[in-house]
């Protein structure tokens, strides 16, 4: 189940992020809103997370992935590009991300 709240607020702080994006600076308050609930369940989701997860583990998935969506969403949803270098960087996350989940037995307490 720790699984299922981690991608919870994950997709969570995805969809907050997006939405302070979209936010202009929190002049547009529909978008303004949506990112504090967001963001409001992301912290929900990742508190359940982090009761049976070490919080260093937890953090890096969380931020990795979050990072690597957030890439995306930039790039389709509000047409912004990244460079090589910054292709790569996302690439390293990645794999760091799936080192932790592979290779680590850090994953539990």
């Amino acid at each position: 189940m720790n699984w299922i709240f981690l991608s919870a607020a994950i997709c969570a702080e995805v969809i907050g992020t997006s939405a302070l994006k979209a936010s202009d600076g929190f002049t547009r308050p529909i978008p303004a809103i949506i990112c504090a609930v967001a963001f409001g369940i992301a912290f929900y989701f990742l508190s359940l997370t982090l009761k049976v997860m070490p919080i260093g583990i937890v953090y890096a998935i969380w931020s990795g992935a979050g990072i690597v969506l957030i890439s995306l969403m930039g790039y389709f949803i509000f047409g912004q590009t990244l460079d090589l270098p910054a292709m790569v960087g996302v690439g390293l996350i990645i794999l760091g991300v799936v080192v932790i989940n592979t290779l680590s037995g850090s994953t539990t307490h």
